[in-house]
């Protein structure tokens, strides 16, 4: 009977220590939502072929490869060893920062390190040793440094590589930063901007950031695996902050009694209001950050709508800091004529050399052309065109440009989905290689489509302003 006894107290005990540690489990569920279970799949073999990437949305994660946990890399972005551009490149960056220094706004590149260079840790050594570390974080220096000899303010985010911190840098199936991310970017830039002669008669303001709630990102290097191999991954949840001005009652006077801030942020959607790098840099900086960037609008989208707005046009700021990655070319051609031409509100106020208002009907529509008038001296190197739809919600421009020679260039300009355009596309003429002294004849643009409702439409040709010459300093530079 005692032994039995004993037997019976040893079961109840057991069932009792089953019980407790069921129950602590459900606790420890219950104040979830973090994940410690290994991973179900690894990639399957058709994520590591690059003809799947078929889209030209698609060829941004050429080709996915898998790492530590959910962490997923992209071998031609996050894993790339060289950071370049092209000579035409450099010539037209050099252009655009003297472009901008002569309106009296200096310019800070904020040029992302890239997953590879932050968390080379978290690849799998045999993916870690085909990397080359070294030569990447080399070559991402140079590229800084050539920013900076052309007169940009750089911050040196290099110390960002190799990180060994608590919380992510970069989310692990996506390829914007994390809130800690943006906040360690921010330090470092603010570091730089606060250096900055022109940053001496920004009015200061004091600000402080606090945790606002959690945030879950399903991650677009997760989504393009789901696509490729039909699986699918746990939603990564992040802290997410605000930041506010400090000790100030909440009076609506979104920049205090400094009127129009100073400082301008555009960039991509790591900018966007989800990482609160603006946010960060306000309070780093000590000073109002007027942030127009927008998610969805890539390297050139937030600029080219800042540009052309009255912000930019009768309230210039000191200082404009551009977030962008290395993903982005910096040779495209399009986007710089675009810029360069707002930069100077385009032919906004000025003599028009040729002008038109018309309606746009369907197909192809002449829109300007030379010599109804009698001939006029349009040649491409000192000319630009001014392009306004009354419809402002149009984001697409297709033209083809005709030249006395019989030469033509067809044009296509489309705006993000995400922008808020006003309907004007305002551009130089092509003035690369052997183009400047073309003569322009003509120019002809796409209508609506087939049905649509006629598209009331203004274009102008104008002198472009003549910015500084500086093609000698490019070659000084040996870039």
């Amino acid at each position: 009977m005692h032994a039995h006894l004993i037997k019976l107290l040893s079961l109840s005990g057991l069932t009792a220590a089953l019980f407790a540690a069921s129950n602590a489990a459900y606790a420890a569920d219950a104040t979830a939502p973090s994940f410690t279970a290994e991973p179900c799949c690894s990639l399957c073999p058709e994520a590591h072929d690059e003809k799947n990437y078929v889209t030209r949305y698609q060829q941004n994660f050429t080709t996915l490869v898998q790492a530590q946990g959910d962490w997923l890399f992209r071998t031609r972005e996050d894993l790339r060893t060289e950071f370049d551009t092209t000579p035409e490149g450099y010539r037209r960056m050099q252009q655009l920062h003297d472009a901008f220094k002569s309106k009296g706004v200096e310019l800070v590149v904020v040029y992302q390190p890239t997953r590879g260079l932050v968390d080379r840790n978290k690849l799998f050594p045999a993916e870690r040793d085909k990397f080359d570390y070294n030569t990447a974080l080399r070559n991402y220096q140079a590229m800084l440094g050539r920013f900076a000899k052309m007169g940009y303010t750089v911050p040196d985010l290099s110390p960002l590589t190799n990180e060994q911190q608590a919380h992510d840098f970069y989310f692990r199936g996506d390829q914007h930063w994390t809130p800690y991310g943006a906040q360690r970017t921010a330090k470092i830039v603010a570091e730089s901007v606060k250096k900055m002669p022109a940053f001496a008669d920004v009015p200061r303001r004091e600000f402080e950031t606090h945790l606002s709630g959690r945030m879950g990102k399903k991650g677009t290097l997760h989504n393009m695996a789901g696509q490729l191999c039909g699986t699918s991954y746990a939603i990564q949840y992040m802290d997410q902050f605000e930041t506010e001005p400090k000790g100030e009652a909440g009076d609506g006077d979104l920049f205090g009694d400094s009127g129009n801030p100073e400082i301008t942020l555009v960039g991509t959607s790591h900018s966007g209001k989800n990482y609160n790098f603006a946010g960060f840099l306000q309070e780093y900086i000590g000073a109002d950050v007027l942030n127009v960037a927008f998610p969805g609008g890539g390297l050139e989208g937030s600029m080219l709508q800042y540009l052309g707005s009255d912000d930019f046009q009768k309230h210039p700021p000191k200082i404009l800091i551009w977030e962008f990655s290395p993903l982005y070319r910096l040779d495209q051609e399009t986007i710089y004529r675009q810029m360069m031409s707002l930069l100077d509100n385009g032919c906004e106020g000025k003599p028009a050399l040729m002008s038109t208002s018309t309606t746009l009907k369907p197909g192809t529509n002449e829109l300007l052309v030379n010599g109804k008038n009698g001939i006029k001296d349009v040649r491409n190197g000192s000319n630009q065109i001014d392009i306004k739809f009354a419809d402002t919600s149009v984001k697409t421009l297709q033209a083809r440009l005709w030249y006395m020679n019989g030469r033509h260039e067809d044009l296509k300009i489309e705006k993000p989905e995400t922008s808020e355009t006003d309907g004007r596309f305002s551009f130089e003429l092509r003035d690369d290689k052997d183009w400047a002294d073309q003569q322009l004849l003509a120019l002809e643009v796409q209508g609506p489509e087939a049905g649509a409702a006629p598209q009331q439409v203004e274009a102008k040709v104008c002198k472009r302003n003549v910015f500084p010459n500086v093609a000698h300093q490019t070659a000084q530079a040996g870039l």
